[in-house]
């Protein structure tokens, strides 16, 4: 899709300075008077605040103790401190430059721009972390947020270039050697990032979000217009591996809240290609459904479909999904953008994002457009079904448990009543060493035995792309498909049929299970709210689970102690086990319906 890249005129020389609106612009004079404020207010909180150091031990934390907040909590507070820096600069002229000139030159001063849990690049061969636990400063590596560092380095220097040439024209100087060192050279001479797609296949979020910002870097500072054009075609090729890894359904199997980072970068690229070398690819059917599928994963009342390590609250940059439905012609999309634009702070405080703050600064909102009520969805390769029947919605899933952030979750359903969060996902927590180890599915919220799955005899799904489901069948109010293969060999399953089914009056859901051999079966129920079990019924929240009352009925408070979960689900959340005699044939149906049926 990105070859005609290929056929590109040598860039511009020097940088694209009208990317940016510099401090002194007259847009700077008629920002949101709100937004104003807010610039001013926050960045002079954190003026208060010292620079935080970032040091060798806490880097080695990651390895010695496996927390990631040691190294990520200093290096994104410097980030912060530096944008709302550079902000109070534009919005208000006469501000004091100094902490500017100190975060801009922390930042070259770093060993590495990379955290600690991306400091080993995961290429077939590479050395584990315990054996490389500091960064080699003769071998920068990019990863996520080194590139990002980048861009906001690069906009820093562009936004206030007069300012800080005045102070002294090497500091300019210096950002653009250690953007040349740490990013720009080693994108143009190494192929064994692995993000880039030459060894691994396997892509995901980091390649469209690495050239968003390896592209900002590009196009904002001086670069002989041949190179400039060489690096366009190459990160043009990038993108059209992490493509061919995209379904052509559009979905993003890390979940709706990772779309800031793969379709939002992706359109990142999409509309600086589109200033800077006149390309235009809004029309591509794929790149359509990329831009689109959070309004595919939308729940309303800011949930959204929170399969894999996605929070089921998750903050999306709203502008981004507003600018899309824009492009796009897609009044719904604009007006979900519109809904969850948030605040300038939000942009900052989820990773220091700084082009998304400028847009979100210099795109305004416009008149509100009125919210469509959305229908189902249906997406056939990511195999996510949404259907809404009333005071109902059902979200259920196939596909595999291979996926990008895998969840071992094949068949698992979410369910909410009223626009209420009642058969849930428990989603994310913060992450450790242990997230993306061979430990992952130590963590509860991985494991199949906290989804809303059976158990074979005590036996859980199992992870990877093999254990995936089968036989899938669209129906009219839902979705079939056979569990067998999400198992392993120890669960000694031949079918496991699942239906599940909503209408109006609630959801019917059915398992038929034949077994080589005879074992008990035990059904799990994550609910949001406290369950009050009976012979054949447990009631909790809004909901009201009718079973046999032959089954063995259980339930288990899971205080949710992680903070980025309790952001989603503060108190706790409950299991529910429901336990058939061994067979080797079980078929139950339980349904679910409004607790109070007459509401």
């Amino acid at each position: 899709m990105f070859e005609l890249l290929n056929k590109l005129s040598p860039l511009p020389d020097e940088g694209i300075p009208a990317l940016v609106p510099p401090a002194g612009d007259p847009a700077w004079e008629s920002i949101d008077p709100a937004m104003r404020g807010e610039i001013l207010s926050r960045a002079a909180a954190w003026a208060e605040k010292p620079w935080p150091m970032r040091t060798a031990t806490g880097f080695l934390a990651f390895v010695h103790t496996g927390s990631r907040k040691a190294d990520e909590d200093p290096y994104f507070s410097r980030r912060r401190k530096l944008c709302w820096a550079v902000l109070r600069c534009c919005a208000e002229p006469d501000a004091p430059l100094d902490d500017v000139v100190d975060g801009l030159w922390l930042l070259c001063e770093e060993t590495s721009w990379v955290i600690s849990a991306h400091n080993v690049n995961p290429i077939p061969g590479a050395p584990s972390p315990a054996e490389f636990p500091l960064p080699d400063p003769d071998a920068p590596y990019i990863d996520l947020f080194s590139a990002q560092t980048g861009m906001i380095l690069s906009i820093a220097c562009a936004l206030l270039r007069e300012r800080l040439d005045a102070v002294t024209p090497m500091l300019a100087a210096r950002v653009r050697r250690e953007l040349e060192r740490r990013i720009l050279t080693p994108f143009m001479t190494c192929d064994e990032f692995w993000w880039m797609g030459f060894i691994r296949k396997d892509l995901c979020n980091w390649t469209p979000w690495i050239l968003s910002n390896i592209l900002w870097c590009a196009f904002l500072n001086p670069m002989d217009g041949e190179h400039r054009r060489a690096l366009v075609v190459r990160a043009g090729a990038m993108l059209d591996r992490w493509l061919d890894v995209v379904p052509a359904d559009g979905g993003c199997d890390e979940g709706a809240g990772y779309w800031n980072m793969a379709g939002g970068a992706l359109l990142d690229c999409l509309e600086l290609l589109e200033k800077v070398a006149g390309i235009r690819l809004w029309n591509e059917p794929k790149i359509r459904n990329i831009l689109r599928f959070p309004l595919c994963a939308e729940l309303g009342g800011g949930w959204f479909v929170n399969f894999a390590d996605c929070d089921a609250r998750p903050f999306l940059s709203g502008e981004r999904l507003q600018f899309a439905g824009e492009k796009l012609g897609e009044p719904a999309l604009t007006a979900l953008g519109q809904r969850v634009r948030g605040s300038l702070d939000r942009q900052l405080s989820d990773v220091p994002h700084l082009t998304r703050l400028l847009s979100l600064l210099f795109h305004p909102a416009g008149n509100p457009l009125p919210e469509t009520a959305p229908g189902d969805t249906w997406l056939p390769d990511l195999q996510l079904r949404v259907v809404r029947r009333g005071a109902w919605t059902l979200a259920c899933k196939g596909g595999h448990n291979g996926e990008s952030h895998n969840h071992n979750d094949v068949g698992s359903f979410l369910l909410f009543r009223n626009g209420e969060p009642e058969i849930v996902d428990a989603g994310n927590m913060t992450y450790t060493a242990k997230t993306f180890s061979d430990r992952r599915y130590e963590l509860w919220n991985t494991r199949s035995a906290w989804h809303n799955l059976p158990l074979i005899g005590g036996a859980e799904q199992q992870p990877g792309a093999a254990h995936a489901a089968r036989e899938v069948a669209l129906l009219p109010d839902g979705l079939s498909l056979d569990l067998a293969d999400a198992y392993g060999p120890e669960a000694c399953v031949g079918t496991l049929r699942r239906a599940l089914t909503l209408t109006e009056r609630g959801l019917t859901l059915r398992d038929e299970i034949a077994l080589r051999e005879a074992k008990p079966m035990t059904w799990v129920f994550l609910l949001r709210h406290e369950p009050t079990l009976e012979a054949g019924c447990c009631t909790a929240g809004g909901i009201r689970i009718r079973f046999s009352p032959e089954l063995r009925a259980e339930a288990e408070e899971r205080p949710v102690d992680d903070p980025r979960m309790a952001a989603c689900y503060p108190g706790s959340l409950w299991r529910i086990r429901l336990t058939a005699a061994p067979s080797r044939a079980h078929d139950r149906t339980f349904t679910v319906e409004g607790s109070d049926p007459h509401a």
